[in-house]
């Protein structure tokens, strides 16, 4: 089987860089709905730009739609998915189980869980797929035994993460970013205060920092 070299592209310049470097998929996020909203992300005219070109290049582009949609957002968000579908996108990554849903009884395009899904196990992979997913973005937490443990049982595609940014909440879904400052990441609006420094007892620094994931062979 196949393995595919996906890269996140937040801005045009990233995006040719990951094209020329030779990756075979990439995805990114318009200016709405993406989970790294602070990035440059794409207009609606630069996503359609972005699309043709990585085509031109036989690259795959996966559509980040994947923050926490709320009630009065869904026709936005869904008018934004008939869109990328209009454009040709490869596939759509969704967080929220409500939007996931609706795309999968209202357009035909693939649909990927992002890792803020928190699909961990087997059990998690084979909902999934009972489900119509066609991939499963794994957390990020998960070492490469059980990486493995799952593509066992899994018949559904997976997608893994070999190097970036941990969270210090498991699988991206934190709340500590909301409560503190109002900016919640599953809302593409990350303070990253675990990033900051802090005083606990007689230590201080960067206390919940935590390092890179990288997954080696």
């Amino acid at each position: 089987e196949d393995m595919e070299l996906l890269a996140p592209v937040g801005g045009k310049e990233a995006l040719k860089a990951a094209v020329e470097g030779g990756a075979d998929a990439v995805y990114l996020a318009g200016k709405d709905f993406g989970a790294r909203r602070m990035a440059q992300n794409f207009t609606d005219g630069e996503l359609k730009g972005a699309i043709a070109y990585a085509h031109q290049n036989k690259v795959r582009v996966y559509v980040a739609v994947n923050t926490l949609i709320k009630q009065n957002e869904l026709p936005a968000a869904a008018s934004f998915v008939d869109m990328v579908c209009s454009m040709e996108a490869d596939a759509i990554i969704v967080q929220d189980r409500g939007l996931m849903r609706f795309i999968l009884d209202n357009f035909d395009v693939p649909v990927h869980a992002s890792t803020q899904m928190g699909i961990h196990d087997r059990y998690g992979a084979l909902w999934a797929e009972k489900e119509g997913l066609s991939r499963a973005i794994l957390s990020r937490e998960l070492s490469l035994g059980q990486i493995e443990a799952i593509k066992q049982d899994a018949r559904i595609g997976l997608e893994v993460f070999v190097h970036g940014a941990l969270c210090y909440c498991f699988s991206g879904g934190c709340l500590f970013s909301s409560m503190l400052g109002g900016r919640s990441g599953n809302r593409g609006l990350c303070a990253q205060p675990c990033r900051k420094r802090y005083k606990l007892g007689d230590k201080q620094g960067f206390l919940i920092s935590t390092a890179d994931t990288f997954g080696v062979d």
